[in-house]
């Protein structure tokens, strides 16, 4: 049964490596109203139980219990999931969370609709284009060809053990790295080494004396130590460290600034694999690529020669919006 235009509402969701952001918003202009957040949302690093509960949380934050059964249309855009095929296994994990999560809340919508991050990334650009380019770097990184607003072809996405190249997590994993090789003499000096040990230590003191002035007994207690400490965490959460690399490398630490660069580059490589062609739209999104991301002016240097046309989108939210609106017009009518 069609309902009142006007009374009608949807929900888009951002389900992102780091966090999940639900949004409600009208479905007549897309104004949105009130939001809410939970914990990760990979449909395929996070167990299906703890993704229900983040989805559950994020939604009930932002819909009120007045306006549930009001709510026609869900779409929601999960890092590690995508519509390739109908049994992509994030996709389906995605799809299992979502609407266990709905039902827990006592919304039931006409339709509810699973999207890759990468495909309302692209769909928050101004006027939720259909075709063209997006490149996700957050948490993870990944790169998609959009065509008829699904991903035709993606480069990397392989998340933090196989892939994931120049994301928070990689920074982040490479400054641990830069760390360990001061400390056993294959790297050189970085002001990494103590950064990191006092972000993981959380007590501010070290275990020995400052990096600089290590000796050859200090040096093999650092990274006897270290290594424990971020072998007991899951791995994705090297990726709070990026923002050491961020501040080092401002700071004019060359090992940082090395780093910050070669992701820049990673990055490139991982759009040019799609065969972009001039002129073509890519839409960038995430952490590292806002308008005072870190890899940001490094990003644009090196994509200037293939001439594309670059937006930028703070995240997924407008476009599950946006594609929310579109599904819900096709309800109608």
């Amino acid at each position: 049964m069609k309902k009142n235009l006007n009374q009608d509402f949807v929900v888009g969701v951002d389900a992102g490596g780091t966090r999940i952001r639900a949004v409600l918003a009208r479905a007549t202009d897309g104004s949105p109203l009130t939001e809410g957040a939970a914990g990760p949302g990979n449909a395929l690093t996070v167990p299906l139980p703890e993704l229900t509960d983040h989805l559950a949380t994020a939604v009930a934050e932002a819909v009120p219990p007045e306006l549930r059964p009001r709510v026609s249309v869900v779409v929601a855009g999960f890092a590690g999931a995508a519509r390739t095929s109908p049994d992509e296994p994030g996709r389906l994990a995605a799809d299992s969370a979502l609407n266990a999560a709905l039902r827990r809340l006592g919304i039931t919508p006409s339709v509810t609709d699973i999207y890759g991050d990468t495909e309302v990334a692209f769909a928050s650009a101004p006027g939720a284009p259909a075709d063209g380019l997006a490149l996700v770097a957050g948490t993870g990184a990944v790169a998609a060809r959009i065509t008829a607003r699904a991903c035709a072809a993606t480069a990397d996405g392989n998340g933090w053990l196989l892939g994931d190249d120049g994301s928070g997590f990689w920074i982040g994993r490479s400054a641990v790295q830069a760390a360990l090789r001061m400390a056993d003499g294959r790297g050189g000096p970085t002001m990494l080494a103590e950064s990191v040990a006092r972000t993981l230590l959380q007590s501010g003191t070290l275990p020995g004396t400052r990096p600089g002035s290590w000796s050859e007994k200090e040096r093999e207690a650092y990274r006897m130590w270290l290594v424990p400490v971020v072998m007991a965490e899951p791995p994705v959460r090297l990726a709070r460290l990026a923002p050491l690399v961020v501040d080092a490398a401002g700071r004019g630490d060359a090992v940082a600034g090395a780093i910050l660069e070669e992701a820049a580059w990673l990055l490139t490589a991982t759009v040019r694999a799609l065969d972009p062609r001039p002129g073509e739209r890519l839409v960038v999104t995430g952490g590292l690529l806002g308008p005072n991301g870190p890899l940001t002016n490094g990003l644009e240097r090196r994509l200037e020669p293939l001439g594309l046309r670059i937006d930028r989108a703070e995240d997924g939210r407008r476009g599950a919006v946006a594609l929310a609106r579109l599904t819900h017009g096709a309800v109608l009518q």
